[in-house]
């Protein structure tokens, strides 16, 4: 796991300095403590930088950019490819000489020249972001992996491409401006964080999950998507069909076990120690049990919990799981004085904000790995989008299931003024007819219904929260460079377009998908790798921590995609396949219990001194001024609201909190 960057200097008027390459990795050390490394081709047009987190194979040799011995391709890469021993031995055969012992790095150069970026990525299981240079074809490739796991940043400035594993990268060289992308924010608001190609800065893009990225040496780019989410490519079907109800059952159960059992094998390949975070929920219990069953010593496990609010702790179950399988297990707890004093790190670890209150606890987790002398972490992160574990899923099912297409449907769309009026005069996230006067929009809109499981604003929000003036679209907020790199709907100011490409291009790709299989396709190109995946490598490696996540083996993914939503929920139950799959591996209590979910007290916090806090931070915003695009009134009184116990707005208020401190210190400079 490590920090990658670069400059491409196309413009004939332009180059790149050793000084610059520096720079990139200095914005950035927390990726990188191992080691670092820079590399500028002698006509200065072109420079890569590398921090490293040495995990597999810690000799010098190892260390990168890396290059052929010819120096024809060189390569800066983050990740870990988890085949790359049988891929080595691939080349080998084919007359490649290894210098390192057993690097994953130099099987990326080789791999590389053999088979071409296509061939490569299609032979990799793993997580990786990598970037490189082939100086016969003068061409620079950037990869980011199938689902997302590993981020990666790009923009132009001056007549150059510079691309990183972080924004601030980015601005640490050239002329980066620093302005807000105005059509990210509506869709920021709605997920909680920007969709890709999007970030909340102008002119700064990231590569989507699944994607390749070829630059000219004359600044000419193009992108394609290598990878989706989409059934058809397990490659059981055949074996699956005919079964009966209960054997398909049966044959499902017994090949998601095998293949996650796999997947944490191929993740516990590492030269330092090793650990998982658990919670005491079905998701890192498995990991534990399953890890237990291959490792010949304890397991390392990790769990966090709140001394201010106790009712959200789930220490107790996580303790149970460390007895049943003898781990060496850790804990600490934390309270809102705790978050307070993270709060500023949290702005700058995050680069733009990622508006997940699960941040807090993962960084305390993260930091109690490290100062237990562990590297390398397994998270459950995936689990719950493939075995649909949310109760919303469950709600928007049986919305589809009752509405169908058909006058039911038709009758709430034709509600929505009336539905529109009580939503106003009712509010609350928790009100129905909130709830109601969002779907009736929908279905005039033409929209999907399923907006995926984090959807924080809907349109009667943005309405109260937003004023008519302030921070609009612009052309160059969506103006990538890229040939070929679809925005899916991020170019529109209505963020229910991005949901409906999503599900445009699962009815593109030809599959036999079911109404499920398509909420799970829109989680994984949006929710999980921005939100989820995001907020896992930002916050694990500001602590020098590597995260490695199970479930989203890609191989695992292929086989959950294909299975039926009948026999996945069996009705409308919550991730019902995966619990009769660990039967027998994890104790019933865990998989009986009901799903807490890893939280943090936000909603108590915020009714504290906090929550003043809070309040002097947005109020006191740029964003909340008089012509700024937040409306300070409403805010106000929803703090005070909030504070008074009438309604539940901390979900909306940490929304805002994030926005507003990430704009004043990475727009404003405070």
């Amino acid at each position: 796991m490590c920090g990658i960057a670069g400059i491409l200097a196309y413009s004939n008027a332009t180059h790149v300095g050793h000084e610059e390459l520096v720079r990139l990795n200095e914005s950035m050390p927390h990726r990188g403590p191992d080691g670092n490394g820079t590399w500028l081709s002698d006509d200065r047009k072109i420079g890569l930088s590398h921090l490293r987190l040495a995990i597999v194979d810690l000799s010098d040799e190892a260390a990168q950019p890396m290059s052929d011995p010819e120096g024809a391709i060189l390569l800066t890469y983050n990740g870990e490819i988890y085949n790359h021993l049988p891929l080595r031995q691939e080349l080998q055969a084919a007359g490649y000489t290894f210098r390192t012992d057993h690097s994953d790095t130099e099987v990326l150069v080789h791999g590389y020249k053999e088979w071409g970026v296509d061939g490569l990525v299609e032979r990799l299981i793993g997580m990786f972001a990598f970037a490189i240079w082939d100086a016969r074809k003068k061409r620079l490739t950037v990869v980011r992996d199938r689902v997302g796991i590993k981020p990666v940043y790009f923009t132009r400035a001056g007549g150059r491409f510079i691309f990183g594993s972080e924004i601030k990268a980015l601005m640490s060289v050239g002329d980066v401006p620093r302005e807000v992308n105005g059509t990210a924010i509506a869709h920021y608001l709605s997920f909680m964080v920007s969709p890709a190609p999007l970030t909340m800065f102008r002119g700064v893009f990231k590569l989507p999950a699944g994607h390749i990225l070829e630059v000219e040496s004359d600044g000419n780019a193009r992108a394609r998507r290598y990878w989706d989410a989409v059934p058809g490519k397990s490659g059981v079907l055949a074996e699956a069909q005919g079964l009966t109800e209960s054997a398909a059952h049966d044959f499902y159960g017994k090949e998601i076990l095998r293949r996650l059992e796999t997947a944490i094998d191929r993740r516990m390949m590492s030269d330092v120690p090793f650990g998982v975070f658990l919670s005491g929920g079905i998701d890192s219990s498995a990991n534990v049990a399953l890890m237990s069953r291959i490792s010949n010593q304890p397991v390392k496990t990790f769990t966090i919990g709140f001394s201010d609010y106790t009712h959200l702790n789930e220490l107790e179950y996580a303790d149970k799981v460390a007895k049943e399988f003898n781990t060496d297990h850790h804990e600490i707890r934390v309270n809102g004085a705790d978050m307070r004093g993270y709060l500023s790190d949290l702005i700058v670890s995050q680069d733009e904000p990622i508006s997940d209150w699960v941040c807090v606890p993962l960084y305390f987790v993260s930091k109690l790995a490290k100062d237990s002398g562990v590297t390398v972490v397994q998270v459950g992160e995936g689990s719950d989008e493939q075995f649909a574990g949310y109760d919303s899923y469950m709600k928007y099912l049986k919305l589809h299931d009752r509405m169908g297409s058909g006058a039911l449907k038709s009758l709430v769309g034709a509600a929505s003024p009336v539905l529109g009026a009580l939503a106003r005069a009712l509010p609350g996230r928790r009100s129905v007819f909130e709830q109601a006067y969002e779907v009736s929009r929908r279905i005039n809109q033409g929209h999907e219904l399923f907006y995926g499981g984090s959807n924080a604003f809907w349109a009667i929000h943005v309405e109260k929260y937003m004023n008519a003036s302030g921070i609009s679209p612009d052309p160059k907020d969506v103006e990538t460079g890229v040939a070929g790199l679809e925005l899916d709907g991020a170019g529109s100011s209505d963020s229910g377009d991005i949901i409906d490409a999503c599900a445009q291009a699962i009815a593109k790709s030809g599959a036999d998908a079911d109404v499920l299989a398509r909420m799970i396709h829109a989680e994984f190109r949006l929710r999980l790798p921005e939100l989820l995946l995001m907020r896992v490598d930002k916050i694990t490696m500001s602590t020098s921590v590597e995260a490695r996540v199970p479930f989203l083996d890609h191989e695992l993914v292929d086989l959950t995609m294909d299975i039926p939503k009948d026999i996945k929920v069996d009705g409308y139950k919550t991730k019902h396949l995966l619990k009769q799959a660990l039967r027998g591996v994890i104790p019933d209590e865990i998989i009986d219990r009901k799903k807490m979910g890893f939280a943090a007290p936000a909603a108590e916090w915020l009714r504290e001194d906090f929550g003043n806090e809070a309040e002097d931070i947005v109020l006191g915003s740029p964003l909340a001024a008089a012509k700024g695009p937040l409306n300070g009134a409403a805010i106000r009184r929803a703090f005070d609201d909030h504070r008074a116990g009438r309604q539940n707005n901390a979900l909306h208020l940490w929304v805002l909190l994030n926005l507003t401190a990430w704009h004043d210190h990475w727009i404003g400079g405070a």
